[in-house]
């Protein structure tokens, strides 16, 4: 009792401290503050959520504000960033941020950041340039506890610490970050491979089925290559069926491929959770024409889905040039990254863009022959380049020093963990005569310099579709799917991003290294990347399904991508209407129809259960309609049966980095062996003597159900709720962690309780392998109708201020829990009625 009680003391007086602290680092919002800088006077109007809308009569006045006033609001969040892109994390959080450092160094992100700034377009270069002035007017002269908790708590305010001036490199390098993030198939090429020698290459297509065209349909129906040419009205052919696996690759499976991508797949898992993505990373966006809204104008929705993270990866904010003019042509509002200039989801006074995943292959693996410093190519020993790297550590007193080394190919993963090492003896490839050592390479289109920065901006200022198109051609990483709307009643597509042709294989496995057969031959022209434009069924669904039938499209575009559940679900209910609105929209945004229901629950009900008991369990199944509602009890037992099926099905026979996570893949997978009963996958390898089958497992799958909900929340099934354990907690990226309860109450925030789930069109995944919580969400909903930009609607999963204790740190969690979204304000007149705060600008005398 006492130390319960004593523990909550501590939490309270944390909690208080936190508050006081915290305060100190809030900014001004209303007044007026002279800033020297700027030009001329810009103004911030902040609605009842802190949503900032700024104006500016020049466009370096503009980016100068909005690089103050994301400083104003997460300055932390900015500095955290640029210490994990720069490779510098383990400065700020101590010896738990080295691996990361030494990951992101050895992929040489911030370089690569350094060299794209000379390509870009030199109004880009400006803007950036204007952007970091203002984030620096802010911060200087500030003492880092005035600038975030965060820093007060990390203890590193002393006199010794100054932030940084921001630069324009600190800008792309987030780039870098995003396009790791969503990078597609890395992942997947090392579990294929891993699983493949625990089971044989054989039973990998089981695993990984074909694209199911017939059921489910990619974006772009028809379309195809004609004469040098996307063509969206063009039939596809039947051609090139994708490449046969490789003798070399095949008999790397056979011996089984493990050590060194174990060990890969160990350190590629280390970066994307602190960047705030993770399993389940997707999106859902569509675009309707006006022949099927009430309006008759069109609607465009987008809801991109990122690993939940305190504070939120977006801040919204509008960016409006007082008089559109060649000096000053923005009118702009959307979600942004903070650290970042610009719109990157939005709408202007004309058109609107949303974005999801397009799952293109852009990375690849190379298994590496390799003597010392050299390794193996085409016949001849090459030299690697080799350097060393310097990271401080915090609390440590020296250094630490790691060599990076890099073939043609790109950096060795293998170098960035001990266990890769053990490749000398057990590389199991066909490797040459004398062959002894062996690394694993990293090849990434991500690390090639690219003109993304411009593409931003030209989103920002497209005012038709040859605009978009003309932006999207510089969206080079990471790849999108980009959907298109305009205030004339056009609506379009494009599939943007540097995508690699390859001379041999088709990037699902890793290939040879020495074998320059295996290399890249350039990229798919843009010219015949797929595109659309008004196509006549009125509607575009993307949800990080396959772009074109893949037997049909010349190029591979990647092969790993979500199997259409969600996609096809949102094709199939914008079908049963012609007069849709921002609220039926946003309504569909928050669907959460379970993918496997119409196909798992008639088998389960099949099934004899053993006792009254279990049977509880299976009668809540009879009737329920598949959605999954946070207050449902049929949806938490159904998905508890179903990470049991999933777990007792494949964790006996799969190593455990390729263990099942419940996404769209393993829906298609298990609604494939359904048919088969005796299928081997079914029988547990562990019990000798008896061959389980698939009804076997059904039935294990509902009575283990039933005892863990009585376990989990109640005897009485009446009593049980999916989000009980279907829930989100909003973790700070740095201290949210931190094994010390008293510094995770004063960031974190949660649980709430969830609908929706893995391949639900409200997609709040989940991971079998882990448990029930929620792994990916929407990051934002947005829905825009492009006859009344007023009317839009948006919400983000936390809120627009980065500073804990403020009053918009998570002020729309809840209505966000809850499927509700906020007023989006467009004009100045809007903006002006909907204003609490009121914050000029002013430049010095």
């Amino acid at each position: 009792m006492w130390v319960a009680g004593g523990i909550a003391v501590l939490l309270v007086a944390a909690v208080a401290w936190g508050g006081w602290t915290a305060r100190r680092s809030f900014p001004q919002v209303d007044g007026e503050l002279v800033v020297a800088g700027l030009e001329r006077a810009a103004e911030v109007v902040r609605d009842d959520y802190g949503i900032p809308q700024i104006y500016a009569d020049t466009a370096e006045d503009l980016f100068f504000t909005q690089g103050f006033v994301h400083a104003q609001d997460r300055f932390f969040e900015m500095d955290f960033r640029r210490h994990v892109t720069q490779g510098r994390l383990a400065e700020l959080v101590g010896s738990s941020g080295l691996d990361t450092d030494v990951y992101v160094r050895s992929l040489g992100w911030y370089e690569v950041a350094e060299q794209e700034l000379a390509l870009l377009d030199s109004s880009s270069r400006t803007y950036l340039q204007a952007y970091a002035d203002g984030v620096n007017a802010y911060v200087e002269d500030r003492a880092p506890a005035e600038l975030s908790l965060e820093y007060a708590v990390l203890g590193v305010t002393g006199p010794d610490y100054v932030p940084e001036p921001w630069s324009p490199t600190d800008s792309l390098a987030w780039l870098k970050a995003l396009a790791w993030d969503l990078r597609s198939n890395v992942s997947d090429e090392i579990d294929r491979t891993l699983a493949a020698a625990s089971v044989g290459q054989g039973a990998i297509g089981e695993l990984y089925p074909d694209y199911p065209t017939e059921e489910h349909r990619p974006i772009l129906e028809p379309g195809a290559v004609v004469a040098g040419r996307f063509d969206p009205s063009a039939e596809p052919s039947s051609a090139a069926a994708r490449p046969p696996l490789a003798p070399a690759v095949r008999a790397a499976i056979a011996g089984g491929l493990g050590t060194d991508l174990a060990a890969a797949a160990k350190v590629d898992a280390q970066v994307p959770t602190l960047l705030g993505t993770g399993d389940g990373i997707g999106s859902n966006s569509w675009v309707i024409s006006g022949e099927h809204t009430a309006s008759g104008a069109p609607i465009l929705a987008n809801d991109p889905h990122l690993a939940p993270a305190m504070p939120g990866v977006w801040e919204q904010m509008g960016l409006h040039c007082r008089e559109l003019t060649a000096e000053c042509p923005f009118d702009v509002a959307g979600t942004t990254f903070s650290g970042l200039p610009g719109v990157v989801v939005g709408h202007n006074d004309r058109v609107a863009w949303g974005l999801t995943s397009m799952y293109a292959d852009v990375a690849d693996l190379y298994v590496e022959q390799v003597d010392g410093n050299r390794y193996l190519f085409d016949g001849r020993w090459v030299e690697m380049s080799v350097r060393e790297e310097e990271f401080e550590v915090a609390g440590e007193d020296e250094p630490v020093t790691r060599t990076v080394r890099a073939t043609r190919h790109g950096p060795l993963l293998s170098d960035i963990d001990d266990d890769a090492a053990r490749v000398a003896d057990e590389a199991p490839v066909a490797r040459p005569a004398g062959g002894e050592d062996y690394a694993v390479a990293l090849q990434w289109t991500a690390l090639e310099p690219g003109r993304t920065m411009d593409a931003v901006f030209g989103l920002d200022l497209s005012r038709s579709f040859d605009d978009f198109r003309a932006a999207a051609r510089l969206f080079e990483v990471p790849a999108q799917n980009l959907v298109y709307a305009d205030v004339d009643g056009h609506i379009g597509y494009q599939a943007p991003g540097t995508i690699p042709v390859r001379r041999l294989g088709d990037g699902r496995w890793p290939v040879p290294g020495w074998d320059a057969r295996y290399g890249w031959s350039g990229s798919v022209p843009f010219r015949q990347l797929p595109w659309t434009l008004d196509p006549p069924g009125g509607v575009i669904v993307t949800a990080n399904q396959a772009v074109v039938d893949p037997d049909g499209y010349r190029f591979e575009l990647g092969a790993d991508t979500a199997y259409g559940y969600r996609s096809q679900r949102i094709v199939d209910l914008l079908a049963t209407r012609d007069d849709w609105t921002v609220e039926a929209s946003a309504a569909l945004q928050t669907d959460s129809l379970h993918p496997m229901a119409e196909a798992l629950v008639p088998a389960l009900l099949r099934q004899p259960l053993s006792t009254p008991y279990h049977r509880q369990g299976q009668e809540l199944l009879v009737g329920w309609d598949g959605t999954q509602p946070a207050d449902s009890g049929a949806a938490a037992y159904f998905n508890v049966v179903w990470r049991n099926l999933l777990l007792l099905t494949f964790t006996d026979q799969l190593p455990k980095a390729a263990w099942p996570q419940g996404d769209e893949r393993w829906c298609e997978v298990v609604r494939l062996l359904l048919d088969e009963p005796g299928s081997k996958w079914w029988d547990d390898v562990s019990t000798d003597g008896v061959r389980e089958d698939r009804d076997d497992v059904l039935v294990a799958a509902m009575e283990q159900a039933r005892d863990d909900l009585t376990r989990l929340q109640a005897q009485d099934p009446d009593d049980w709720t999916w989000g009980a354990i279907h829930h989100l907690t909003l973790v700070n990226q740095t201290l949210g962690e931190s094994g010390v309860a008293a510094v995770e109450a004063l960031f974190n925030r949660g649980p709430y309780p969830l609908s929706g789930g893995s391949g639900a069109v409200d997609a709040s995944s989940w991971s079998a392998d882990e448990g029930f919580a929620a792994t990916a969400v929407a990051s934002m909903r947005m829905v825009v109708p492009l006859d009344d930009l007023g009317a839009a609607r948006w919400i983000v999963v936390g809120g627009a201020s980065g500073h804990a204790f403020s009053d918009h740190y998570d002020d729309q969690t809840e209505r966000w829990a809850a499927g509700d979204t906020v007023p989006w304000p467009f004009s100045a007149e809007a903006v002006d009625a909907t204003g609490e705060d009121v914050l000029l600008l002013v430049p010095e005398a």
